[in-house]
This record gives structure tokens, sequence and C-alpha cells, in this order.
């Protein structure tokens, strides 16, 4: 069971309250779950792209970030640097923010972050039911894939 902390749309943790993974359906009205998404650069000017497990919503669309919720007494540079190792396999100690956004319709508050990296491109690690394939991508093939190919284009506005 993933316990989550509860947030108000300031990025407070609402003292008191958990949430649950699974119950986000109860997750009152004006209470949000954080979520961090990082979008990997290469130093080679490449983008990194995670094809989404068939079982999970979205099946095989594509995410330009690796991420997901923050566990319980995680700060958001912590989740994102966990959710980060886990899904691709880099280790980063040099994450920056680059953005909120607050959700009301999912009930998440997003905090997304940037990686560079100079991984060997080759070593990505995927993680058994979140992803896939991978696939490194130039600026201009990132920012032309439709609708249909990519889950949210939510984190690459803030490329710009």
């Amino acid at each position: 069971m993933e316990i989550w902390d509860a947030y108000d749309e300031n990025y407070n943790i609402i003292e008191g309250m958990t949430l649950v993974r699974g119950d986000e359906a109860f997750i009152p009205e004006g209470v949000y779950h954080l979520v961090c998404d990082i979008i990997v650069k290469h130093t080679d000017g490449t983008y990194l792209l995670m094809q989404r497990d068939p079982r999970k919503h979205y099946p095989l669309m594509w995410e330009a970030s690796a991420g997901g919720s923050a566990l319980k007494g995680e700060s958001p540079l912590e989740a994102a640097t966990r959710e980060l190792f886990e899904e691709t396999g880099i280790k980063s100690s040099t994450l920056k923010e680059i953005g909120r956004k607050i959700s009301p319709k999912n009930r998440t508050a997003y905090a997304d972050f940037y990686c560079e990296t100079d991984c060997d491109k080759n070593s990505i690690v995927l993680q058994e039911g979140e992803t896939v394939a991978y696939r490194w991508v130039t600026r201009e093939e990132l920012f032309s894939l439709k609708d249909d190919e990519i889950v949210t284009k939510r984190v690459i506005q803030f490329l710009d």
C-alpha cells in the first residue's frame, strides 16, 4: 500500500491527513496528492521518451518524463530523485525544479523537474509494470509529437 501526504493548492502539507493510492476518487475537493515528473535531456541535446506499459492508463503512449507520486514524508526533490532512478536507472544530484501546476480535476499537485545527464544512452532501465520501451528524440521530434502519441505535453511547456 502506497501512502501519500495530502497537499493544499499552495503545496503545503495538510497535517493530520494522509491519502492512499487507489483511493484517488475519494480525495476531497481542495486536497491534492503530489506527483513529480522529470524531463531528461542528454548532453548531446536529445530528450528521453518512455513508453507506458500496456496495462496502465494511456497504454503504450509515450511520456516526455519519468516520474510518479511522492511517498509520505518525501519532499518534491526526494520524490523526483527516487522516481527518476526507479523508472530509468539514472542517478542525478542536480535536478532542477522548472514548474508547478495544480490539476483540480485529477486532485494532483504537479512538481516538474529538469535533468541533464551524460549517461550511457543504452543503459536506461525499464521499470516493470510502468514502462516497456524508451527512445531518445531531438527537440524538434519532441515538439512534433501528436496528442495521440504522447500522454501529456504539460512538462515540455517548461522547455521554452
